[in-house]
Formats: structure tokens, sequence, C-alpha cells
């Protein structure tokens, strides 16, 4: 059995840890940028026979700034410990 070096290791990690670098820095900045998203969501509010009636109803997510912050910093580093391998 071959022990595989820890360089070995790395160069084959080097893609996924690109990747998820930048996927890390997207959401980092989209979560400083806007600091949250809403959506939408239907619920129904009478249903009899044939009335209906339906309710939109709006819901807001907020995003801390330190957690934009901590994917900004987690993508950099990845990107950066990549490209020393």
């Amino acid at each position: 059995m071959k022990m595989r070096s820890h360089a070995d290791y790395c160069r084959r990690r080097g893609p996924v840890n690109k990747a998820l670098g930048m996927i890390l820095i997207l959401l980092g900045l989209f979560g400083l940028a806007w600091g949250g998203f809403t959506y939408t969501t239907r619920e129904k509010v009478v249903d009899i026979g044939p009335i209906h009636a339906t309710r939109e109803k709006t819901h807001n997510v907020p995003l801390p700034p330190i957690a934009g912050a901590v994917a900004l910093i987690g993508g950099v580093v990845l990107l950066a410990a990549g490209r020393r391998s």
C-alpha cells in the first residue's frame, strides 16, 4: 500500500478549495451588500366551497454583517491556501 504525501492530497483538493473559496467570497459580498433577503409565501385564509381567499405574506431573513465578513475572510483564506500548495 503506497502512502500519499500531504502535497499529493493538497493537489487533489485544490480545485475543490478554489471553488468553495469563490462561493464563500460571493456569499460574503452578498451578505455585506444587502444584509439579508426576503421571500413571499401564500396562505389560504378561506376555503369554503367555491369561495377561495389567499393572503401573501412577506418574510424577511436578516443576515448579520459579521456572517458576511466571516464568509468573505474564509473564502480569501481558502484561495490563498490553494495558491501556496
